[in-house]
């Protein structure tokens, strides 16, 4: 077994656990989640002042 190979997995940073608001900070998803934000406004507020 080659023993550099070992050396530089051992060596190499851990990588860093990505907590749960990590998918919040993506601009597609705020994005997404801003129309559907505003279409269920959009729908509260017909249904309360229009109908």
């Amino acid at each position: 077994m080659n023993d550099e190979c070992a050396l530089a997995r051992e060596d190499a940073p851990a990588p860093e656990p990505r907590g749960c608001l990590f998918a919040l900070s993506q601009p597609p998803l705020m994005l997404f989640l801003g129309i559907i934000g505003l279409l269920l406004l959009l729908g509260a507020v017909h249904d309360l002042y229009i109908l």
